[in-house]
């Protein structure tokens, strides 16, 4: 977490009724950004409106579906008027059966922004209290520890979100600093005293789509960067293999109008100079993995709006059930907390990333086999004299890229096909979306993986290229590039340890660390 003095220069997200971005989520995750409850009075008005509301109803022996009532399939069990009070607090006790590895910090932050966005629209009868809770454990760093796995994505992802639940109420355990504490011992060192739930809150806390939103902005985000980057390894791939910039002419794209593989083929003539495509000798067409490589990317350029809209509609909704009309005093009963879309958009983005992986793979392949890499030695290997017997290049770093690739490959899969119907039928129809947007993160992390191995190849095809063509004059972005990558990766001469590289890429890639086309 950021210490104070950082805290106070970051941006400030506030959560109110207004619509949020996908931007606001991921920042607040990676300590970019605070995340503060509106002071607006009309907006305290219209919270407390719900929960007052249900107050009168519950005084007048009204029955609620989740307050005087048995949870899911028990919906016809009636709760006697003595034990309302500790029910929402047996719904997360019992759903306390999560297993898995935990959220990253960062997800839980996204976690529980995204838990604060939907309640923050003014329609699941919570306090304001319970609002400013959350608020304070963001605020404080204390961090549920969420179990990833247990969640079927309808109603709502119940398990995961009981583990925010409990800490709100000083149980389980937080991440504090990255140490695992009790929850009330963390709770009663920041000076937070323990929330007791009012009748609808721990249902409003969990029966909604906040886990697999939350993931699929982390995924959003990641998705867009390797959008870029995948085309600017293509770039260097492409001069690696002395190829043609014919293949990304604008008059010929201007013929088959996808924008966003458009978009792609204008960065890929931005990359590659012009004279690229003049001298004489070269293969008249490149093959697909260069010349189609915008076709490829470009259908999840092509599909990044899409996903950006069923995310953020997504995150800009309220998706528990009941929802309470506060303003004219209903209580409407529906399945807000199916997460169809977001498992949609999720296993739509893993299947075009997955994508990505293997046309960069492709592209490796063309450029350690010196049958096809036009001049360039074996494995693109940089050592010269009788050494170069004995050393081996970028061998096994294509070995590791297409492990990489196959496993992203196996992957996608859609999740939501595989429904399950549960909890006494009542649940016989749920989304999986966050298995999708799980699978998703895996995917993205294996691609990202291949990503590394590529730069190190194009680093060191371009090397290559550069020393066999030495008139050859890269363009300033490409020039600009090499010069990045140098400064992490020395030319591969003698054989090494690739891992070190590996890791120092990926953190690169992971912090967006290159600033790519405007």
């Amino acid at each position: 977490m950021q210490s104070a003095d950082q805290s106070t220069k970051l941006r400030t997200v506030q959560f109110d009724r207004n619509r949020l971005s996908i931007e606001d989520i991921v920042d607040i995750a990676h300590g970019r950004a605070n995340a503060a409850l509106s002071a607006d009075p009309e907006f305290r008005a219209a919270i407390a409106r719900g929960a007052d509301f249900l107050d009168r109803l519950l005084r007048e022996d009204g029955t609620i579906y989740g307050v005087t009532t048995g949870y899911g399939d028990s919906c016809t069990v009636t709760v006697p008027a003595d034990l309302v009070a500790e029910l929402p607090h047996h719904l997360y006790t019992y759903h306390g059966c999560g297993l898995g590895e935990y959220l990253s910090p960062a997800q839980t932050r996204a976690v529980m922004a995204a838990r604060l966005a939907s309640l923050s629209k003014g329609f699941s009868g919570v306090s304001v209290e319970l609002l400013e809770q959350i608020s304070r454990l963001l605020e404080a760093g204390l961090l549920p520890l969420i179990p990833s796995e247990g969640s079927v994505g309808a109603s709502g992802d119940l398990t995961p979100l009981s583990y925010l639940a409990a800490v709100l109420c000083g149980e389980r355990e937080v991440w504090r600093d990255g140490v695992q504490v009790p929850a009330a011992q963390a709770l009663r060192e920041a000076g937070i005293t323990p929330l007791r739930l009012r009748p609808k809150e721990g249902l409003a806390i969990m029966n909604g789509t906040a886990v697999m939103t939350a993931l699929a902005c982390m995924a959003y985000d990641r998705a867009d960067y390797l959008v870029k980057l995948t085309t600017r390894i293509t770039a260097m791939a492409s001069v690696t293999l002395d190829g043609n910039a014919h293949h990304f002419d604008e008059v010929l794209f201007s013929v088959k109008p996808h924008p966003g593989m458009q978009g792609v083929a204008a960065w890929l003539r931005h990359d590659l100079p012009a004279g690229q495509a003049e001298r004489n000798g070269k293969r008249l067409q490149d093959r697909y993995s260069i010349r189609c490589a915008p076709h490829v990317i470009g259908v999840l350029a092509d599909a990044m709006p899409f996903f950006r809209q069923s995310i953020e509609n997504e995150l800009n909704s309220a998706n528990d059930n009941p929802i309470i009309d506060g303003d004219n005093e209903r209580v409407l009963h529906g399945g807000h907390f199916y997460g169809g879309h977001i498992a949609f958009a999720m296993d739509g983005m893993k299947n075009a990333v997955a994508n990505l992986a293997d046309l960069l793979d492709r592209q490796m392949a063309l450029m350690v086999d010196s049958r096809y890499n036009h001049g360039l030695p074996a494995n693109l290997s940089g050592m010269e004299g009788p050494r170069a017997a004995i050393n081996h290049g970028l061998k096994a770093l294509q070995i590791s890229a297409s492990a990489w690739t196959a496993e992203a490959l196996k992957l996608t899969m859609p999740a939501s096909v595989f429904s399950r119907s549960t909890e006494c039928h009542n649940q016989d129809k749920v989304s999986m979306g966050t298995i999708a947007a799980r699978d998703c993160l895996r995917v993205l992390e294996l691609t990202e993986q291949v990503v590394a191995a590529l730069l190190i190849t194009v680093r060191q095809g371009v090397w290559l290229r550069t020393r066999v063509n030495q008139d050859l004059q890269l363009s300033p972005a490409l020039t600009q590039m090499m010069e990045a990558l140098a400064g992490d990766v020395a030319p591969v001469q003698e054989d090494r340890r690739l891992e070190p590289d590996l890791r120092l890429m990926l953190e690169r890639i992971r912090q967006q660390e290159w600033k790519l086309y405007a």
